[in-house]
């Protein structure tokens, strides 16, 4: 056995397999778990280390972006987790500095290249930054990208139904997920509405919202305490229940293992009603609203 082999054996002898979560369908027939793993502010080799631990204790989707830094670590965990490759589902986008045509298809192949993976499996654009008027540009450049087959699949990220709306009317083709913020402090329910009709995969960001203050919440720490889990596993097993794909992040391996045991519980109709009663339409938590906020 070589060196590079024996590493190999040393890091998958402890892998688990993915834990029985819902899939998420969308209308072209991606399939997404439930349950991802977002990597934000993770970077560095300790990141690498961090997004492993992830993959060994059952995450299969993993969330980047081209704005986080981190497209090479999060594509060299991959390469060397010892999963095959087809096993496992891979994120970025496209930020709002490279929406004009060109550069969109550039920055995607810097992407798959700074990965070194063939192809990254799905490929959104950051945010519509409708003001520059590029997010139709930026999508032709995804289709585009897509036909050649450097990304498997396509989405957009913070669109509202009429930024959606402008996709479909200028290409024919919608996107099949739409990654937004959404928490039980803001629900964002005619968003997901939008969002199923069209058969569009709602993938929440920030599924903890701010989760200091979370965290405390009267509501969800007795819901907890009624079932004996975590406020952060009640949390997300809510959004198991609405039917999101929710993407949590921890670089603590028990946490990580946590986050994703979400099968042996349900909340119930009681529970899902309390949590409906903390919406709150003006619940960003960073105040970031897509009809004016814009990222470069």
């Amino acid at each position: 056995m070589n060196e590079q082999q024996g590493k190999q054996q040393e890091s998958t002898r402890d892998f688990m397999n993915p834990p029985d979560i819902p899939v998420r369908k969308s209308h072209s027939g991606l399939e997404l778990p439930a349950i991802g793993f977002g990597t934000y502010k993770i970077n560095g080799f300790d990141g690498i280390e961090s997004i492993e631990s992830a993959l060994r204790v059952g995450y299969r989707l993993i969330d980047s972006a081209y704005n986080y830094e981190n497209e090479g670590i999060v594509g060299r965990a991959i390469r060397e987790s010892g999963i095959a490759r087809e096993d496992i589902q891979v994120t970025s986008k496209l930020p709002g500095r490279h929406q004009d045509y060109d550069g969109a298809r550039v920055t995607i192949e810097e992407s798959v290249a700074r990965m070194g993976l063939d192809y990254i499996d799905l490929y959104l654009i950051h945010w519509p930054n409708p003001s520059k008027g590029k997010y139709t540009d930026a999508w032709r450049a995804l289709v585009d990208a897509q036909k050649q087959g450097i990304v498997k699949h396509i989405g957009v990220s913070n669109f509202l139904p009429g930024h959606i709306d402008m996709l479909i009317h200028s290409t024919g083709v919608a996107p099949e997920v739409n990654q937004i913020e959404l928490h039980p402090y803001f629900q964002q329910t005619a968003q997901r509405a939008y969002d199923k009709t069209h058969g569009i995969i709602t993938e929440a960001w920030s599924p903890l919202g701010r989760a200091n203050q979370m965290l405390k919440d009267t509501t969800l720490t007795a819901i907890a305490k009624k079932h004996g889990i975590s406020v952060v596993q009640a949390i997300l097993r809510w959004h198991v229940q609405i039917g999101d794909v929710c993407i949590p992040k921890s670089t603590n391996p028990e946490r990580q293992r946590a986050n994703i045991d979400l099968t042996g519980f349900t909340l119930d109709g009681d529970d899902m009603m309390k949590i409906a009663a903390l919406d709150n339409p003006e619940g960003r938590s960073f105040a970031q609203n897509p009809q004016w906020y814009e990222e470069f």
